[in-house]
């Protein structure tokens, strides 16, 4: 997919330092940002003062209007997200 297509970025695990990193680098990009984290921290209430959506806890209705979903090695495989991430070949 070319990023000239992708509009609507979802991040699994947002609240890590690294996936909030690129989820504000790609918001000051222009794209339209989202994420999902097991708990609210210090790191996503700062997300969501920029303007990003963040999601306590992780739900395949959080992926409604996902071009890509964005998560790390860390984020396990049994994840309703990235079940239906992989089921909806996004």
């Amino acid at each position: 997919m070319m990023m000239k297509t992708v509009k609507n970025v979802h991040f699994i695990g947002i609240g890590g330092i690294g996936m909030s990193g690129i989820a504000e680098i790609l918001l000051s990009q222009g794209f339209n940002i989202t994420g999902s984290d097991l708990n609210k921290t210090d790191v996503t209430d700062r997300l969501e003062s920029l303007g990003i959506k963040i999601y306590e806890g992780h739900s395949s209705d959080n992926l409604t209007d996902a071009d890509v979903v964005v998560y790390s090695s860390a984020v396990n495989l049994n994840n309703p997200e990235v079940k239906a991430d992989i089921e909806r070949k996004i």
